[in-house]
């Protein structure tokens, strides 16, 4: 089969951790080996997530005296491409996957008249106290929100309308090779007066990314790899219990939080009811077991489906509503 994996970011690094670059690589190393036995029977498209990273180098970018203005978020998003991008292929060579991985510089066109860039919603960057916080957001002109017990730095998160890189990861894909793209969900970019593309400030959620690029791709299945071995009923409370099967009209009932499991339903909900096929949220260490579906929690097309459908559609290498 054709798997698309989105990769959380908690998955490279985890909440309390230092950013050190051997403390992720070492989650790169475990992921990679959770994910080579997928590799032997199966071709795989990887797509990771950046927030952590992403946010060291704005903080760096913003300190650093020797430039005139900070790196906006394109230019951002596209470094971490290149450094997680790097780190997933030689390690996925490192624990045996004998087909080529390439990573892959991955653009996404945003609509600049998106409402999310009125409304920034995305996390990105380490946590702090609210009035450390509030200091920062003063100085650097930050938008912030609580993280649970934390507060971060919040971007605007734009909907993805088409990815420019497609026809090059299709003809990586026929010819054998595990493709590593969309990281970060993505560099965001938008169309000019011209109809040229620039860079904008901008982070688009890498879970509705993999979602376009695993209809876009003929995907046949979507697995949201992350933290938490489940979506959970009732989650935070005593009475959580894992939910292991859902269709398409059960998810209307479910109130997840709309910056952590929300996306990763929305993105499944987009896949499975633009496909039809079984799309899965689950723990990284059990990607074979999700896809098997001994574990996870797997969403299905039974039933009708009573929401709307998120986003575009594929057709050829654009996406289209």
């Amino acid at each position: 089969m054709r798997i698309m994996v989105a990769l959380g970011g908690n998955a490279l690094l985890e909440r309390g951790e230092k950013p050190d670059a051997e403390i992720q690589r070492e989650h790169v190393r475990r992921a990679a080996a959770a994910l080579a036995p997928l590799a032997r029977d199966h071709q795989l498209i990887i797509c990771h997530g950046n927030g952590p990273q992403v946010g060291v180098l704005a903080v760096e970018s913003e300190a650093d005296p020797n430039l005139s203005r900070p790196y906006p978020l394109d230019l951002l998003v596209a470094q971490t491409q290149g450094m997680i991008g790097y780190w997933l292929v030689q390690e996925l060579q490192d624990a045996g996957v004998e087909q080529p991985a390439v990573a892959v510089l991955t653009r996404v066109v945003v609509d600049r008249d998106d409402p999310a860039f009125a409304r920034p919603t995305k996390f990105i960057g380490s946590g702090y106290r609210r009035d450390q916080a509030e200091r920062l957001a003063a100085e650097r002109g930050w938008s912030i929100a609580a993280d649970g017990e934390r507060w971060r730095r919040v971007v605007p998160s734009p909907r993805p309308l088409r990815i420019p890189e497609l026809a090059s990861i299709t003809g990586l894909l026929e010819a054998g090779t595990i493709v590593v793209c969309g990281g970060g969900g993505g560099i965001p970019v938008a169309e000019d007066a011209s109809g040229g593309l620039v860079g904008v400030e901008a982070v688009v959620d890498k879970d509705l990314t993999a979602a376009h690029l695993a209809v876009a791709l003929d995907a046949d299945r979507l697995l949201v790899l992350t933290d938490v071995s489940a979506v959970m009923r009732d989650f935070g409370t005593p009475r959580a219990t894992p939910i292991r099967s859902l269709g398409l009209a059960d998810l209307a009932d479910l109130h997840l939080p709309a910056g952590s499991m929300g996306p990763k339903i929305q993105a499944c909900e987009a896949f499975t009811t633009a496909t039809g096929r079984p799309s899965a949220i689950g723990a990284l260490t059990e990607a074979a077991a999700i896809l098997a579906g001994s574990a996870g929690t797997t969403i299905r097309a039974h039933g009708p489906a009573p929401v709307e459908q998120f986003g575009p559609v594929a057709t050829g290498s654009r996406l289209v509503l």
